[in-house]
């Protein structure tokens, strides 16, 4: 039997998304042609668009359909700075935090060496929360030469959610578009894209129940962004190819379903979140929760185990058919210590130490109790081979 408590790297897909992903790839038309069969698959995309737009609280329009969180990440950034900086020759600097998913980070330095993007990363305290008054001094005294903003609203690996209507409002006064990356953060708590005062952001399908290939940037209709693929001109201009009806439609469903049981999944989920915690605390001294004194994620539960590599108790816990996670997935197979911890200001040794436990729609307490049986003699192998030299 496995036990599955890695929901933040993927999700399984729900059965009956399942059935509405299969019943619509047996429709035959491209959403572009004008015949019927064509039209007929996309009256399904625009059905799908504006289902998904009620799910996150934005217009039809502002639904941008992509192949997932990393497109719709570097859509947004590059897409926003190409035409900042085609608007503005000054506006070069990208503010965004060392916290942030890779599919953030890379395409920010990507810039900064291929386009003379200049950036400031934010100051984190060891809890992983922003700055925000460095960022409000910061915006008074060079606001002007300020691009864009791009912060995640709940981080990926610790679960720390920050405050985004807060960073919109400061950046409005110098008009500095901002984007999220909220694909942790949807479907575990509550998000309206109307009322956050963001120019973009990100979302995912496979986080949530849904599809892997299958993501939405939402982009207001008040911002303008260069879209990095040319071709038909779907989706408003701005990411041109033949649109995916049945993954559109999948998305649309799933993300349905998530926000319809979001209130009982988050109480049901921070009950079995804060269960484990106190156990795990209860177990071993050398667990020190993350994030504990601040706003996070109700299905995450991060720890720092000292003195051990967390790649190591990663391992021996899999050999015991309980899958966990050391950080983001999309990191797979890069060794190292996670660069989220870093940011954040600990050490090393802390940083190579820690684990990840993601709950959700399939977790029960019966799975959290063959983790917690599990651990002592995890732990105790992990603490007997070490940390990495």
């Amino acid at each position: 039997m496995t036990v599955y408590l890695d929901y933040a790297a993927t999700t399984p897909l729900r059965k009956e998304v399942f059935e509405c992903y299969v019943s619509y790839l047996q429709q035959l038309g491209n959403p572009s042609s004008v015949h019927s069969s064509g039209q007929q698959v996309r009256r399904a995309l625009e059905e799908a668009r504006e289902s998904l737009a009620r799910s996150v609280d934005c217009n039809r329009n502002e639904v941008i359909f992509t192949s997932g969180g990393t497109e719709s990440d570097n859509l947004a950034i590059k897409g926003l700075y190409w035409q900042r900086k085609a608007e503005d020759e000054k506006r070069n600097i990208i503010i965004s935090a060392g916290t942030e998913h890779h599919a953030v980070i890379d395409p920010i330095e990507w810039l900064e060496k291929h386009d003379g993007a200049e950036i400031l990363w934010l100051p984190i305290d060891s809890e992983g929360v922003l700055d925000l008054e460095f960022l409000s001094t910061f915006l008074a005294e060079q606001g002007e030469r300020v691009a864009l903003i791009s912060l995640m609203w709940a981080n990926n690996e610790t679960g720390v959610i920050t405050d985004i209507p807060r960073i919109t409002a400061m950046a409005k006064q110098y008009g500095i578009p901002v984007h999220s990356d909220a694909i942790a953060a949807f479907g575990h708590m509550p998000l309206s894209f109307k009322d956050s005062g963001l120019a973009a952001m990100s979302i995912s399908a496979h986080k949530i129940g849904g599809p892997v290939g299958a993501g939405a940037l939402l982009v207001s209709r008040a911002t303008k962004l260069v879209s990095l693929v040319h071709g038909g001109g779907q989706e408003r201009g701005m990411r041109s190819g033949t649109m995916n009806a049945p993954v559109a439609k999948a998305f649309a469903l799933a993300a349905e379903i998530a926000v319809a049981e979001l209130e009982s999944e988050m109480q049901r989920l921070e009950e079995l979140r804060d269960y484990l915690v106190d156990q795990v605390q209860a177990i071993t001294k050398v667990a020190k929760h993350t994030g504990s004194q601040v706003k996070r994620l109700p299905n995450n539960a991060h720890f720092i185990f000292e003195g051990c590599s967390g790649d190591s108790l990663l391992f021996l816990l899999d050999q015991q058919g309980i899958c966990v996670s050391t950080g983001s997935a999309c990191q797979a197979g890069v060794n190292g210590p996670s660069h989220v911890l870093v940011a954040m200001g600990r050490s090393s040794r802390d940083a190579n130490g820690c684990l990840r436990m993601t709950l959700g729609q399939e977790t029960t307490k019966a799975d959290i109790d063959i983790f917690l049986k599990a651990l002592p003699a995890a732990l105790d192998g992990a603490l007997k081979a070490g940390l990495p030299s």
